[in-house]
Protein backbone atom coordinates (compact mmCIF):
# COMPACT_ATOMS: atom_id res chain seq x y z
CA UNK A 1 0.00 0.00 0.00
CA UNK A 2 1.25 3.47 -0.88
CA UNK A 3 2.38 5.36 2.20
CA UNK A 4 1.03 8.69 3.36
CA UNK A 5 4.52 10.13 2.94
CA UNK A 6 4.71 9.11 -0.71
CA UNK A 7 1.23 10.49 -1.32
CA UNK A 8 2.31 13.76 0.24
CA UNK A 9 5.40 13.92 -1.93
CA UNK A 10 3.32 13.31 -5.03
CA UNK A 11 0.29 15.44 -4.14
CA UNK A 12 1.75 18.64 -2.76
CA UNK A 13 3.34 21.48 -4.68
CA UNK A 14 7.04 22.07 -4.23
CA UNK A 15 6.80 24.99 -1.79
CA UNK A 16 3.71 23.81 0.08
CA UNK A 17 3.97 24.14 3.88
CA UNK A 18 4.59 20.90 5.73
CA UNK A 19 2.20 19.67 8.41
CA UNK A 20 -0.66 21.95 7.40
CA UNK A 21 -4.18 20.90 8.39
CA UNK A 22 -5.11 20.52 4.70
CA UNK A 23 -2.89 17.46 4.43
CA UNK A 24 -3.96 16.03 7.76
CA UNK A 25 -7.71 16.59 7.55
CA UNK A 26 -8.55 16.22 3.84
CA UNK A 27 -8.36 13.07 1.72
CA UNK A 28 -5.53 13.09 -0.80
CA UNK A 29 -7.89 13.47 -3.78
CA UNK A 30 -8.95 16.90 -2.44
CA UNK A 31 -5.41 18.19 -2.00
CA UNK A 32 -5.12 19.60 -5.54
CA UNK A 33 -8.30 21.63 -5.04
CA UNK A 34 -7.05 22.92 -1.69
CA UNK A 35 -3.86 23.94 -3.47
CA UNK A 36 -5.77 25.69 -6.26
CA UNK A 37 -7.61 27.71 -3.59
CA UNK A 38 -4.38 28.11 -1.52
CA UNK A 39 -6.12 26.86 1.62
CA UNK A 40 -2.67 25.82 2.82
CA UNK A 41 -1.45 29.43 2.46
CA UNK A 42 -3.79 31.60 4.52
CA UNK A 43 -1.70 34.75 4.18
CA UNK A 44 -3.46 35.51 0.89
CA UNK A 45 -6.95 35.67 2.30
CA UNK A 46 -5.72 37.53 5.37
CA UNK A 47 -4.27 40.23 3.11
CA UNK A 48 -7.52 40.35 1.14
CA UNK A 49 -9.50 40.53 4.38
CA UNK A 50 -7.66 43.36 6.11
CA UNK A 51 -8.97 46.25 3.97
CA UNK A 52 -12.51 44.89 4.52
CA UNK A 53 -12.10 44.82 8.29
CA UNK A 54 -10.33 48.20 8.34
CA UNK A 55 -13.19 49.74 6.42
CA UNK A 56 -15.85 48.15 8.61
CA UNK A 57 -14.06 49.36 11.75
CA UNK A 58 -13.48 52.82 10.23
CA UNK A 59 -17.18 53.15 9.40
CA UNK A 60 -18.23 52.11 12.90
CA UNK A 61 -15.81 54.42 14.73
CA UNK A 62 -16.26 57.41 12.39
CA UNK A 63 -17.29 60.52 14.38
CA UNK A 64 -17.49 58.42 17.56
CA UNK A 65 -18.10 60.63 20.58
CA UNK A 66 -17.78 59.91 24.34
CA UNK A 67 -21.49 59.16 24.50
CA UNK A 68 -21.45 56.68 21.59
CA UNK A 69 -22.87 53.27 22.63
CA UNK A 70 -20.29 50.49 22.55
CA UNK A 71 -22.27 48.40 20.05
CA UNK A 72 -22.38 51.39 17.71
CA UNK A 73 -18.66 52.24 17.87
CA UNK A 74 -17.51 48.73 16.93
CA UNK A 75 -18.01 46.95 13.59
CA UNK A 76 -20.85 44.49 13.22
CA UNK A 77 -19.67 40.96 14.13
CA UNK A 78 -21.87 39.67 11.32
CA UNK A 79 -20.16 41.93 8.80
CA UNK A 80 -16.74 40.78 10.04
CA UNK A 81 -17.81 37.14 9.69
CA UNK A 82 -19.26 37.67 6.22
CA UNK A 83 -16.09 39.41 5.07
CA UNK A 84 -13.98 36.55 6.47
CA UNK A 85 -15.97 33.90 4.59
CA UNK A 86 -16.05 36.03 1.46
CA UNK A 87 -12.30 36.66 1.55
CA UNK A 88 -11.53 32.95 1.80
CA UNK A 89 -13.97 32.08 -1.00
CA UNK A 90 -12.99 34.87 -3.39
CA UNK A 91 -9.27 34.57 -2.77
CA UNK A 92 -9.60 30.88 -3.62
CA UNK A 93 -11.61 31.65 -6.73
CA UNK A 94 -9.09 34.29 -7.78
CA UNK A 95 -6.13 31.95 -7.30
CA UNK A 96 -7.89 29.22 -9.28
CA UNK A 97 -8.62 31.68 -12.09
CA UNK A 98 -5.03 32.94 -12.00
CA UNK A 99 -3.71 29.37 -12.28
CA UNK A 100 -5.98 28.71 -15.26
CA UNK A 101 -4.66 31.82 -17.00
CA UNK A 102 -1.02 31.15 -16.06
CA UNK A 103 -0.75 27.39 -16.57
CA UNK A 104 1.91 27.72 -19.29
CA UNK A 105 3.93 30.25 -17.31
CA UNK A 106 3.69 28.16 -14.14
CA UNK A 107 5.00 25.15 -16.06
CA UNK A 108 8.15 27.15 -16.86
CA UNK A 109 8.90 28.38 -13.32
CA UNK A 110 10.62 26.08 -10.84
CA UNK A 111 8.56 27.18 -7.82
CA UNK A 112 5.19 26.73 -9.57
CA UNK A 113 5.56 23.90 -12.08
CA UNK A 114 4.26 21.33 -9.55
CA UNK A 115 0.97 23.20 -9.05
CA UNK A 116 -2.15 21.12 -9.78
CA UNK A 117 -2.78 22.37 -13.33
CA UNK A 118 0.73 22.29 -14.87
CA UNK A 119 1.38 18.95 -13.14
CA UNK A 120 -1.98 17.65 -14.46
CA UNK A 121 -3.35 16.64 -11.08
CA UNK A 122 -6.59 18.33 -12.18
CA UNK A 123 -8.01 19.15 -15.61
CA UNK A 124 -8.99 22.60 -16.78
CA UNK A 125 -12.66 21.58 -16.68
CA UNK A 126 -12.34 20.43 -13.08
CA UNK A 127 -10.60 23.68 -12.14
CA UNK A 128 -13.34 25.75 -13.80
CA UNK A 129 -16.00 23.81 -11.93
CA UNK A 130 -14.19 24.42 -8.64
CA UNK A 131 -13.87 28.11 -9.47
CA UNK A 132 -17.63 28.39 -10.03
CA UNK A 133 -18.36 26.74 -6.68
CA UNK A 134 -16.12 29.20 -4.86
CA UNK A 135 -17.62 32.15 -6.72
CA UNK A 136 -21.11 31.02 -5.73
CA UNK A 137 -20.01 30.90 -2.10
CA UNK A 138 -18.74 34.45 -2.44
CA UNK A 139 -22.02 35.52 -4.03
CA UNK A 140 -23.98 33.96 -1.17
CA UNK A 141 -22.02 36.18 1.21
CA UNK A 142 -22.35 39.31 -0.94
CA UNK A 143 -26.14 39.20 -1.08
CA UNK A 144 -26.26 39.51 2.71
CA UNK A 145 -25.36 43.20 2.35
CA UNK A 146 -27.37 46.19 1.11
CA UNK A 147 -27.99 46.77 -2.59
CA UNK A 148 -25.29 49.43 -2.93
CA UNK A 149 -22.67 47.09 -1.46
CA UNK A 150 -23.85 44.22 -3.68
CA UNK A 151 -23.46 46.30 -6.86
CA UNK A 152 -20.10 47.61 -5.64
CA UNK A 153 -18.89 44.08 -4.94
CA UNK A 154 -19.94 42.84 -8.37
CA UNK A 155 -18.05 45.75 -9.96
CA UNK A 156 -14.81 44.41 -8.50
CA UNK A 157 -15.00 41.38 -10.80
CA UNK A 158 -13.88 43.50 -13.76
CA UNK A 159 -10.54 44.16 -12.05
CA UNK A 160 -10.20 40.55 -10.93
CA UNK A 161 -10.82 39.34 -14.49
CA UNK A 162 -7.99 41.34 -16.08
CA UNK A 163 -5.35 40.98 -13.35
CA UNK A 164 -3.78 37.64 -14.44
CA UNK A 165 -2.98 39.10 -17.86
CA UNK A 166 -1.33 42.30 -16.64
CA UNK A 167 2.03 40.66 -15.98
CA UNK A 168 2.28 40.11 -19.75
CA UNK A 169 1.68 43.72 -20.79
CA UNK A 170 2.85 46.07 -18.02
CA UNK A 171 5.63 46.42 -15.46
CA UNK A 172 2.94 47.35 -12.92
CA UNK A 173 0.79 44.23 -12.44
CA UNK A 174 1.10 44.88 -8.69
CA UNK A 175 -0.94 48.07 -9.19
CA UNK A 176 -3.81 46.08 -10.70
CA UNK A 177 -3.50 43.55 -7.87
CA UNK A 178 -3.77 46.51 -5.49
CA UNK A 179 -6.99 47.62 -7.16
CA UNK A 180 -8.45 44.14 -6.61
CA UNK A 181 -7.05 43.30 -3.17
CA UNK A 182 -7.95 46.70 -1.72
CA UNK A 183 -11.58 46.69 -2.86
CA UNK A 184 -12.67 45.72 0.63
CA UNK A 185 -11.63 49.19 1.79
CA UNK A 186 -14.74 50.40 -0.04
CA UNK A 187 -16.93 47.44 0.88
CA UNK A 188 -16.84 47.76 4.67
CA UNK A 189 -17.99 51.38 4.57
CA UNK A 190 -20.60 50.61 1.90
CA UNK A 191 -22.00 47.73 3.92
CA UNK A 192 -22.36 50.03 6.95
CA UNK A 193 -23.69 53.21 5.31
CA UNK A 194 -25.02 52.11 1.92
CA UNK A 195 -22.86 54.75 0.22
CA UNK A 196 -19.26 55.93 -0.17
CA UNK A 197 -17.41 58.99 1.11
CA UNK A 198 -13.87 60.35 1.09
CA UNK A 199 -12.59 58.30 4.08
CA UNK A 200 -13.10 54.88 2.40
CA UNK A 201 -11.83 56.23 -0.93
CA UNK A 202 -8.61 57.43 0.70
CA UNK A 203 -8.38 54.18 2.66
CA UNK A 204 -8.66 52.37 -0.68
CA UNK A 205 -5.90 54.47 -2.24
CA UNK A 206 -3.63 53.89 0.75
CA UNK A 207 -4.28 50.16 0.68
CA UNK A 208 -3.38 50.05 -3.03
CA UNK A 209 0.07 51.49 -2.25
CA UNK A 210 0.48 48.99 0.60
CA UNK A 211 -0.38 46.09 -1.73
CA UNK A 212 2.08 47.27 -4.38
CA UNK A 213 4.76 47.40 -1.69
CA UNK A 214 4.25 43.97 -0.15
CA UNK A 215 3.68 42.24 -3.49
CA UNK A 216 6.88 43.78 -4.84
CA UNK A 217 8.66 42.07 -1.96
CA UNK A 218 6.87 38.82 -2.84
CA UNK A 219 7.77 39.12 -6.54
CA UNK A 220 11.47 39.29 -5.77
CA UNK A 221 11.29 35.53 -5.09
CA UNK A 222 10.68 34.78 -8.76
CA UNK A 223 12.44 37.62 -10.56
CA UNK A 224 15.06 35.42 -12.21
CA UNK A 225 12.52 32.93 -13.56
CA UNK A 226 10.22 35.81 -14.48
CA UNK A 227 12.95 37.35 -16.59
CA UNK A 228 13.45 34.08 -18.45
CA UNK A 229 9.75 33.60 -19.30
CA UNK A 230 8.95 37.28 -19.89
CA UNK A 231 6.81 37.93 -16.82
CA UNK A 232 6.90 41.60 -15.81
CA UNK A 233 6.70 42.97 -12.27
CA UNK A 234 7.56 45.93 -10.09
CA UNK A 235 10.30 43.78 -8.53
CA UNK A 236 12.05 43.64 -11.89
CA UNK A 237 11.23 47.29 -12.60
CA UNK A 238 12.53 48.64 -9.27
CA UNK A 239 15.51 46.30 -9.04
CA UNK A 240 18.22 47.62 -6.73
CA UNK A 241 16.10 50.71 -6.01
CA UNK A 242 13.41 48.61 -4.31
CA UNK A 243 14.09 50.04 -0.85
CA UNK A 244 13.62 53.61 -2.10
CA UNK A 245 10.36 52.64 -3.80
CA UNK A 246 9.15 50.89 -0.66
CA UNK A 247 9.76 54.06 1.36
CA UNK A 248 7.53 55.95 -1.07
CA UNK A 249 4.86 53.27 -1.32
CA UNK A 250 4.59 52.46 2.38
CA UNK A 251 4.99 56.12 3.35
CA UNK A 252 2.27 57.14 0.90
CA UNK A 253 -0.01 54.40 2.23
CA UNK A 254 0.39 55.64 5.80
CA UNK A 255 -0.27 59.26 4.83
CA UNK A 256 -3.42 58.41 2.85
CA UNK A 257 -4.79 56.18 5.62
CA UNK A 258 -4.03 58.85 8.22
CA UNK A 259 -5.96 61.44 6.18
CA UNK A 260 -8.85 58.94 5.89
CA UNK A 261 -8.82 58.64 9.68
CA UNK A 262 -8.79 62.41 10.13
CA UNK A 263 -11.68 62.97 7.74
CA UNK A 264 -13.67 60.25 9.50
CA UNK A 265 -12.73 61.85 12.85
CA UNK A 266 -11.94 58.51 14.42
CA UNK A 267 -10.84 58.54 18.07
CA UNK A 268 -7.15 59.13 18.78
CA UNK A 269 -6.14 55.51 19.66
CA UNK A 270 -6.73 54.55 16.03
CA UNK A 271 -3.69 56.62 15.08
CA UNK A 272 -1.56 54.70 17.57
CA UNK A 273 -2.27 51.52 15.59
CA UNK A 274 -1.26 53.31 12.40
CA UNK A 275 2.01 54.48 13.95
CA UNK A 276 2.78 50.95 15.10
CA UNK A 277 2.08 49.69 11.57
CA UNK A 278 4.48 52.32 10.24
CA UNK A 279 7.22 51.09 12.56
CA UNK A 280 6.70 47.55 11.28
CA UNK A 281 6.83 48.73 7.65
CA UNK A 282 10.07 50.61 8.36
CA UNK A 283 11.54 47.43 9.82
CA UNK A 284 10.65 45.56 6.63
CA UNK A 285 12.45 48.17 4.53
CA UNK A 286 15.48 48.24 6.82
CA UNK A 287 16.03 44.48 6.81
CA UNK A 288 15.00 43.38 3.30
CA UNK A 289 17.52 41.55 1.14
CA UNK A 290 15.97 41.39 -2.32
CA UNK A 291 18.28 38.54 -3.30
CA UNK A 292 17.16 36.30 -0.43
CA UNK A 293 13.91 34.58 -1.54
CA UNK A 294 13.24 33.00 1.87
CA UNK A 295 13.53 36.35 3.63
CA UNK A 296 11.35 38.06 1.01
CA UNK A 297 8.62 35.49 1.63
CA UNK A 298 8.91 35.97 5.39
CA UNK A 299 8.66 39.76 5.09
CA UNK A 300 5.73 39.48 2.71
CA UNK A 301 3.84 37.29 5.18
CA UNK A 302 4.62 39.69 8.02
CA UNK A 303 2.28 42.23 6.45
CA UNK A 304 -0.56 40.50 8.22
CA UNK A 305 0.90 42.11 11.37
CA UNK A 306 0.35 45.48 9.68
CA UNK A 307 -3.27 44.47 9.15
CA UNK A 308 -3.72 43.49 12.79
CA UNK A 309 -2.12 46.70 14.09
CA UNK A 310 -4.31 49.03 12.03
CA UNK A 311 -7.46 47.04 12.81
CA UNK A 312 -6.63 46.86 16.52
CA UNK A 313 -6.08 50.62 16.57
CA UNK A 314 -9.51 51.25 15.10
CA UNK A 315 -11.14 48.88 17.59
CA UNK A 316 -9.28 50.59 20.43
CA UNK A 317 -10.55 53.93 19.18
CA UNK A 318 -14.15 52.72 19.24
CA UNK A 319 -13.72 51.24 22.72
CA UNK A 320 -12.05 54.39 24.02
CA UNK A 321 -14.86 56.62 22.76
CA UNK A 322 -17.50 54.41 24.34
CA UNK A 323 -15.80 53.77 27.67
CA UNK A 324 -14.24 57.19 28.26
CA UNK A 325 -17.27 58.52 30.19
CA UNK A 326 -16.95 55.56 32.58
CA UNK A 327 -13.30 56.20 33.39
Amino acid sequence: MESIQSQAGRGRVADAPSGHWVYRALPAWLWPYAQLARWDRPIGWWLLLWPCWWSAALAASAHAAPDTPLWSALPSPWHLLFFLIGAIAMRGAGCTYNDLADVNIDASVERTRSRPLPSRQVTRRQAWGFLVLQALAGLAVLVQFNLFAIVLGIASLAVVAVYPFMKRITDWPQFVLGLAFSWGALMGWAAHYGSLDWPPILLYAGSILWVIGYDTIYAHQDKEDDALVGVRSTARLFGDNTKIWLVGLYGGALVLIAVAFMLARVPLPAFAGLVAAGVHMAQQIRTIDIDNPDQCLKLFKSNSIVGWLIFAGLLAGGLWASLAPLV
